[in-house]
């Protein structure tokens, strides 16, 4: 295998290790020059290896194949820090407000609202009126495929967030039960 193809190769390993990702953030692990980072990721992208999809000034990279649209809007949103530490906050808690999602990320409510209208959008979570608050929720199969996805793809939050999920998955379980 010469070095061209090896590039590709560790980039199609990369892409499908971090289904997601972006291309700067590509490059920047991958210490290759985001013209050799371009080039390799069309070509695999024109052979059918991987694909992409464009938000804005991002381009999301996936392995071919292998995700729903929706999967692949959640894991657009837990490439980003802010936004994944917004969407697991909303997992955890019920239904909460923005001034809850602030307190809790410490963010402007500025970007707070930036990030949640963007997750709105793309029907990740569901905005409710509730008097002069609006509230946030998910619906409990896309709080399933967060899960599944933060486990496959992201082990170490999974670790960290995974015995907080159990305890919420119990509750939610024993308030079925009570009903």
């Amino acid at each position: 295998m010469d070095e061209v193809e090896g590039t590709a190769e560790k980039l199609l390993d990369f892409i499908q290790d971090n289904p997601g990702c972006h291309l700067r953030h590509v490059k920047r692990k991958m210490s290759i020059s985001m013209g050799t980072v371009q080039y390799h990721l069309d070509k695999l992208e024109k052979m059918g290896r991987i694909t992409s999809s464009r938000r804005g000034l991002y381009k999301y990279y996936f392995p071919a194949g292998l995700f729903k649209e929706n999967e692949k809007d959640i894991l657009e949103v837990l490439t980003h820090e802010t936004a994944r530490k917004i969407l697991m906050f909303i997992v955890e808690q019920k239904n909460p407000t923005q001034t809850d999602i602030v307190n809790s990320v410490k963010i402007s409510a500025r970007s707070i609202s930036w990030h949640v209208g963007r997750m709105v959008a793309l029907n990740i979570i569901t905005e409710i009126k509730d008097g002069k608050y609006k509230r946030y929720q998910l619906d409990e199969n896309d709080a399933r495929i967060i899960l599944t996805l933060l486990r496959s793809y992201y082990p170490s939050i999974w670790d960290k967030w995974s015995m907080r999920i159990v305890e919420m998955f119990l509750s939610l379980s024993m308030n079925r039960e009570k009903e």
